[in-house]
């Protein structure tokens, strides 16, 4: 079985790891955690960084950093993952599901303003599959209305947006807060992990308190106060230092890794071209304003019928690909509690969106008999 995803290691994760054990200090915030911090900061130019457990770590600080109380209401795509939408459940808010576009499973920014209500707190935009939500569009409506933006860019490491100012920014850098995923799914991974990034300074100084548990911990250690103790709230957010090795490893080879990725992708749209036009399947678009950072390929059927179709065939292939996102506003949890609105692009992309294998190891031969495979599908 060829399969849908298979974690990729550097080579140099065990001899950091065992740096970070032999330092003595593997609890979160050492010196690795802090080369992780620098490379964001100095590099792709986020105002501060913190890395945290998980992605949904790093979207439930920024739902407390934003002081999210209950009644507050949240616009967000309903086709995300449930982190996205929980970080914001636990806080008392009112989500509110935005559909998806028609050319691509991020959420439609034009039908955001319609949403907004006197009761709303902040927009989540999405990178669906690291591809840029048009963020121009997005921070106009949240700077017309007073509202936080908070990027998920769990899938949108090292891919940017190209605003009207002519500027590119990496994704994760234009909303008030970021957070990002490094899963093993991920381009860049720690098995587990997260990271808050945080771009309007007035939060900064309350970030790292909550992120040290509702101490101002950070501070005493660099001697900016004389004792430290608990003034707000917050949790233990901190990875271990073995994680923050991990992840450093992996961000010393990011060029390398995101290069065999982008050729992976390619060989993919141009081997599936002839095939995807003969059955009426879409292929990811890219606009002109985005960069695609490779994180995923993905098809979109012409149905339900056809998608299922073809995952029983490549399974029949010896072939892995998968569903991905289910509707949020139709899932158990929440269906009693959605306003009734129906929002048909995101059921479509739910019935017939599919992934197919896609790592960094996934050799040649292996793809060449995916695509080949695809090619001969009838249905």
């Amino acid at each position: 079985m060829i399969p849908f995803n298979k974690p990729y290691a550097t080579g140099k994760e065990t001899d950091y790891i065992k740096q970070a054990i032999d330092s003595g200090k593997i609890s979160g915030d050492g010196m690795f955690t802090k080369k992780c911090h620098d490379y964001f900061e100095q590099k792709l130019g986020f105002k501060k960084t913190l890395l945290t457990t998980s992605c949904t770590d790093a979207l439930e600080m920024a739902s407390i950093l934003i002081d999210i109380q209950p009644g507050d209401e949240v616009i967000m795509p309903s086709y995300t993952f449930v982190s996205t939408a929980n970080a914001f459940v636990l806080r008392g808010a009112k989500i509110v599901f935005a559909d998806s576009r028609k050319d691509h499973p991020r959420m439609d920014e034009d039908s955001i303003e319609n949403l907004i209500t006197s009761k709303t707190k902040a927009i989540v935009p999405v990178h669906y599959a690291g591809v840029a939500c048009d963020m121009d569009k997005i921070m106009q409506i949240a700077d017309k209305h007073d509202l936080f933006v908070v990027e998920d860019a769990a899938q949108a490491i090292d891919s940017y947006y190209t605003g009207k100012d002519g500027q590119k920014k990496p994704l994760g850098s234009i909303g008030h807060l970021a957070a990002f995923s490094f899963h093993e799914t991920k381009n860049i991974i720690s098995g587990e992990g997260g990271m808050l990034a945080v771009n309007e300074p007035k939060l900064i100084d309350r970030a790292e308190i909550i992120w040290e548990k509702g101490t101002n911990r950070s501070a005493f250690f660099r001697g900016e106060v004389n004792k430290y103790g608990w003034v707000d709230i917050g949790s233990s957010f901190l990875p271990s230092e073995l994680s923050a090795a991990f992840l450093y490893a992996q961000l010393e080879n990011l060029e390398k890794i995101q290069n065999k990725r982008i050729e992976i992708w390619n060989r993919y749209d141009e081997g599936l071209a002839e095939a995807c036009s003969r059955l009426d399947i879409q292929q990811p678009n890219v606009p002109v304003y985005a960069t695609n950072n490779a994180h995923m390929y993905y098809l979109i059927c012409k149905d339900g019928e056809q998608r299922n179709a073809l995952i029983d065939y490549l399974k029949e292939q010896n072939i892995h690909s998968v569903v991905h996102y289910l509707s949020l506003h139709k899932s158990k949890f929440f269906e009693n509690k959605h306003d009734g609105r129906t929002l048909p692009k995101a059921d479509h992309y739910t019935e017939c969106l599919l992934k197919l294998p896609f790592y960094y190891e996934l050799k040649i031969e292996e793809q060449d008999f995916i695509i080949e495979k695809i090619n001969e599908f009838e249905r």
